[in-house]
């Protein structure tokens, strides 16, 4: 391989990993509206340390100006807001966008602030001080409920010759049949729900083993490995594959 195609296969590489970076960054786009700047640089930075691309605006009216210019997946809203008060914004988001989910956050614990709050389209609510863990928690549930609202519903899930029948719980390539244990069978229903798209080893977690992702352990790729081994080994064409240091796309042709 000659210096000048080296050279050119490295670029294509980096051209991949930034498109799929950028695909990944769509999915989990986070808008924070907060006045105090020490509060909302500290939850830009831990948002952005777990891979999410985060916006802030330390006023109502300039929250408001980012949510008409950009599309977010979680809005993030404190009600003590100058230029325009959280529930304000609140009700001005909802009257664009039904469905992106919005988190008030709030030293404001009285009941009726929270029934004010969800009158106004609010999703969920946290009572300053909290830990960063339980607003990390509440995102990913809600990232994870909408995301489910948006993938296919059926008995049946293909990729290529794969097909998948949840009734029967049959899974084959072509005419062969596989045999799966019951969480490679769901590993393998989440990747097939969510075919052409990356998913994060997070991701994984979350939604087939329902527990925050610990980076000390490998239990996913393992289980990524027996399912491929299943599903790829003996089959010509590959549809489970790896994005280093991004997670795992079944890719269809």
């Amino acid at each position: 391989m000659t210096l000048e195609v080296a050279k050119a296969l490295l670029r294509c590489t980096h051209i991949i990993v930034l498109n799929v970076t950028c695909l990944i960054m769509e999915e989990r786009k986070i808008l924070i509206v907060e006045d105090e700047k020490k509060i909302a640089d500290t939850l830009k930075m831990g948002l952005s340390e777990n891979g999410y691309y985060v916006e802030v605006a330390y006023d109502g009216t300039i929250g408001y100006r980012l949510f008409t210019a950009h599309s977010f997946n979680v809005i993030v809203l404190d009600i003590n807001l100058p230029g325009m008060n959280g529930f304000e914004l609140c009700k001005k988001i909802r009257l664009q966008d039904t469905d992106v989910p919005i988190i008030m956050l709030t030293s404001m614990s009285d009941l009726s602030d929270k029934i004010e709050g969800y009158d106004a389209g609010a999703d969920d609510y946290i009572v300053k001080p909290f830990e960063f863990k339980e607003l990390l928690l509440k995102i990913r549930v809600l990232l994870k409920r909408t995301l489910n609202q948006n993938i296919p519903v059926g008995n049946i899930l293909k990729a290529d010759d794969l097909e998948m029948n949840l009734d029967s719980k049959e899974v084959k390539r072509g005419d062969t049949i596989i045999n799966l244990t019951a969480k490679e069978f769901q590993l393998l229903e989440y990747l097939l729900r969510n075919k052409n798209r990356v998913v994060s080893r997070a991701d994984i977690a979350i939604n087939v083993w329902d527990i925050d992702f610990d980076t000390n352990t490998n239990v996913i790729d393992v289980y990524i490995n027996y399912v491929r081994n299943k599903v790829d080994k003996k089959f010509p064409n590959k549809l489970i594959q790896t994005y280093v240091g991004m997670g795992y796309i079944l890719k269809e042709d």
